[in-house]
């Protein structure tokens, strides 16, 4: 009944965009992968192979050939699937689908992680990495985010940059030392840093200038070191001397180096402890470069600041920075990586942009000139959205990688938004909608996140799910009324709510059973407040009740609560938040189904609880209501996803597994036999998102592909007929 999308949680370092897979929300950082090294540029297209462009004197293209350069994209040979790529100064490594790593160029120290110092200018595996969630490349080393929180890396143990708690040089991958929970990982010129589940950073490695932000300038930190005074972190990037943070709030505080105004606090001062970049409030993602910063925004705009050397910071000028300007021209950026000297943004459309210097065409523009505002790299249309899918009841809908929105489906009320109320067997395209971020199904209704953080919903509207202040049915989009700066948005059976900047929920809709969260059970027409909350991470939406998880890995739920689906130990319904009691580690990510709700922890094992309605909790009941428990046999799991009373995971080997009731097939392994322990969806593989409605599932696979299977009545399923299938089925005409 929720959107689903690739990576909810995300970790920006200063030479690649890195995301992993999370759920629990739609929001409008999609990944879009692209990956900016020293003298290089990388990027992911929808095919999902990896193509390189600009300095190739290592190898660093992955083509088979050293020496020279490109300035245009050349395909890295034999590397496919590809699920995220990182640039170092002179190396390039790829996470594939299947967890593994392989890198490709220079090989001095070890650091691409093969066993030996030998360069490769074609791609070679990281010896035994198997489980490999985000990687991070840094100038000499590179580190490797795993499936069970721990972070591993290789290469160049100067100043104790590995963080196992010695300075000698690794060729393949040692685990930093007493390191667990990692959400994410980024590596610098000669320090890394993790983000932890609790929103806490801990970082380690050189600290000559306080980058490792734990108020000292000790030299060299061996192991990891909490960084002072942070909490409620989303996002961390390393930069040459620098690391910067990205707060639940929207807001930016920077620590380290600050000679070129990196920090962005208005002076030159180095930094021990964390502070605030001036005038970003409502930034979306941070990366930062080698002596400089971008921000994202809401609405699409970037600003930068530090050195602009080369006119790296876009803003028509080199002149040095030392609080953030805007970038010349940008209002529809989806994500801005921030290299050596050069950064690139990909568009609303996939078109990718680069600025700064070119002396090896690295801006993939051509030419060898450097440029000081946005150019166009042609001939590359990346995948913004990467298919962001809803599964309503009886309808389905997905966002095109070209901001627009297709659904299919039962159409009784205008939930297609097509201007009819006819059913469609096959995808038809939601009118006026456009860039769409992100979308999400609910019973009858649905809803799309704009890349501008405002919301547009249409169909059903019985209870005033479409926020637009009426009861009326809509057949086509109408705005929600005075929404702004949304990051995520999620709607089921009568009520809708968002995620916005600053870690606040607005819900609107019926409010029989306090869904909203307000206090009250007064329905509401436009969005209103859920009191008491300020660092929500992800947000789901069940039949009538709502969780949240909070930055610290908690989880908080309002709303019907008849079979103990809130998770606080009671069966009483609850107008406001109140905390799941037990959960076996910190959550990363939260689902919401019609009686019950699970959490992915960060071991990557899943609890769920309330209802155990036809084995949709997947463990072991010995109490009702139902505490979390642990789902059998779940381990390296990377999203769950429940449905109405059935409930999915996807697993780190492109796999997905259900569990629940299987009445029409809805669990896809061929049969309509209820299972009370997670069954392989038959014939699923290079899957990357899932997500489960009523009655039907569906999964979006490496390529863009969608599959659904289940129910078919109205032509949810996509294919062109009304028959229900057992087995996943592909959806005709998407992307």
């Amino acid at each position: 009944m929720k959107g689903f999308r690739f990576s909810a949680v995300f970790s920006l370092c200063f030479v690649s965009l890195v995301l992993f897979c999370g759920r629990g929300v739609s929001g409008a950082n999609e990944p879009v992968t692209v990956a900016v090294g020293g003298t290089h540029t990388c990027v992911i297209p929808s095919d999902n192979t990896v193509r390189c462009w600009g300095n190739n004197a290592s190898g660093q293209l992955g083509n088979g050939t050293t020496g020279g350069r490109s300035l245009a994209p050349v395909a890295v040979s034999g590397l496919t699937p590809a699920a995220v790529v990182t640039a170092g100064y002179d190396h390039t490594c790829a996470l594939l689908a299947d967890g593994t790593v392989k890198c490709w160029g220079y090989n001095g120290y070890g650091k691409l992680g093969d066993g030996t110092t030998t360069p490769r200018p074609t791609p070679v595996s990281v010896s035994g990495l198997t489980s490999a969630t985000a990687i991070a490349a840094g100038r000499y080393h590179t580190c490797a985010l795993l499936a069970d929180g721990i972070v591993k890396c290789w290469g160049y143990n100067g100043s104790g940059r590995l963080g196992d708690g010695t300075t000698a040089d690794r060729y393949t991958p040692v685990a930093v030392s007493g390191l667990t929970s990692a959400t994410a990982v980024t590596a610098g010129d000669h320090h890394t840093c993790a983000l932890l589940s609790d929103g806490t950073i801990k970082c380690w490695g050189r600290n000559w200038y306080g980058q490792l932000g734990d108020g000292t300038t000790t030299i060299t930190r061996y192991t990891p070191v909490p960084v002072f005074g942070l909490t409620s972190v989303m996002a961390v990037t390393a930069g040459g001397v620098h690391t910067c943070a990205l707060l639940s709030g929207g807001t930016v505080k920077c620590w380290g180096g600050n000679g070129y105004g990196q920090l962005g606090d208005g002076t030159t001062t180095n930094r021990y402890i964390p502070v605030p970049v001036f005038g970003v409030t409502s930034a979306t993602s941070v990366t930062a470069g080698y002596d400089y910063t971008c921000a994202l925004l809401v609405g699409g705009t970037i600003k930068c600041w530090g050195s602009n050397w080369q006119g790296k910071l876009g803003d028509g000028t080199t002149i040095t920075r030392y609080t953030p300007v805007p970038v010349f021209g940008l209002t529809s950026a989806m994500a801005v990586v921030a290299g050596y000297d050069h950064t690139c943004v990909i568009l609303s459309g996939g078109t990718l942009q680069c600025w700064g210097y070119n002396g090896y065409g690295q801006l993939g523009d051509g030419t060898v000139y450097s440029r000081r505002t946005p150019v166009t790299v042609p001939g590359l249309v990346l995948v913004t959205a990467r298919l962001s899918v809803g599964v309503g009841t009886r309808h389905t809908c997905a966002l095109l990688s070209d901001g627009t929105v297709k659904c299919w489906g039962n159409n009784w009320a205008g939930q297609l938004g097509d201007g009819t109320t006819g059913d469609r067997l096959t995808p038809v395209e939601v009118s006026v909608l456009t860039p769409a971020a992100a979308v999400t199904a609910g019973y009858a209704h649905t809803c799309a996140l704009l890349s501008d953080g405002t919301v547009k919903c249409w169909g059903y509207n019985n209870s005033g799910q479409l926020g637009d202040g009426t009861t009326t049915s809509r057949s086509t989009p109408v705005t929600v009324s005075g929404l702004t700066s949304v990051l995520a948005i999620t709607a089921d059976y009568s009520h809708t709510c968002a995620l916005l900047v600053g870690g606040t929920v607005k819900c609107w809709g019926d409010n029989q059973y306090g869904q909203l969260g307000d206090g009250t059970t007064t329905g509401r027409l436009i969005p209103v407040m859920v009191p008491g909350l300020t660092s929500a991470t992800a947000i789901s939406a069940g039949l009538h009740h709502t969780c949240v998880r909070i930055s610290n890995g908690t989880v908080w739920c309002w709303g019907w609560n008849e079979y103990g689906q809130l998770g606080d130990g009671t069966e009483i319904n609850r107008v406001a938040p109140v905390a799941v009691f037990g959960l076996m580690g910190p959550a990363v990510a939260v689902t919401a189904g019609e009686v019950h709700t699970c959490a992915l922890l960060s071991d990557s094992t899943v609890n769920c609880w309330g209802h155990d309605m036809y084995g949709v909790l997947g463990g072991v009941v010995t109490a009702y209501p139902s505490p979390p428990i642990a789902v059998s046999g779940l381990t390296s799991t990377m999203a769950v996803e429940a449905g109405g009373i059935h409930t999915c995971a996807l697993l780190l080997d492109g796999t997905a597994r259900c569990w629940g009731p299987n009445r029409y097939g809805k669990l896809g392994d061929g049969t309509t036999i209820e299972r009370s322990t997670p069954v392989a969806v038959s014939g699923l593989t290079s899957a990357v998102a899932v997500s489960a409605g009523f009655s039907h599932t569906c999964a979006r696979l490496m390529g863009d592909t969608i599959k659904c299977w289940g129910n078919n009545q109205y032509g949810q399923l996509g294919d062109g007929t009304a028959t229900d299938r057992l087995t996943a089925v592909t959806v005709s005409g998407v992307p």
